[in-house]
C-alpha cells in the first residue's frame, strides 16, 4: 500500500512544481503551492501509517503543516489582493519592482 501513497504524492507534487513554474496567474502559483504542501501531507500521513514503527508523529507534522499551510493561504490572497488594487493585474510578470 506504501508505493500507491508514494506515487499518488510524487504525482501531485509534479503538478503543483508544473502550475507554480509554469503559470502566470499569481492565484493558480498559490494553488499549486497549496497543492505541493498536500502532497508533502500525503507522504506524512502514509509514513506515519506504514512506516517501520507506526506512529502519530507524521500525522502531528501534517496538521502543523495544515496550519501553516491556511496561514501561508491567507497571507498570500491578502497580498494578492493588495496587489490587484495597487497594479489592476494578477499576472506574475508584472509584479518585478518594487515601486512604480
Amino acid at each position: 500500500m506504501l508505493p500507491s501513497y508514494l506515487t499518488m504524492a510524487a504525482i501531485l507534487f509534479c503538478i503543483g512544481l508544473y502550475g507554480a513554474l509554469v503559470k502566470r496567474n499569481a492565484v493558480i502559483v498559490l494553488l499549486s503551492i497549496e497543492l505541493m504542501l498536500n502532497a508533502v501531507n500525503l507522504n506524512l500521513v502514509a509514513f506515519s501509517k506504514y512506516g517501520v514503527v507506526p506512529s502519530l508523529t507524521g500525522q502531528v507534522f501534517a496538521l502543523f503543516t495544515i496550519t501553516v499551510a491556511a496561514a501561508e493561504a491567507a497571507v498570500g490572497v491578502a497580498v494578492l489582493i493588495a496587489l490587484f488594487r495597487a497594479r489592476g493585474t494578477v499576472n506574475v510578470d508584472e509584479f518585478d519592482e518594487m515601486k512604480r
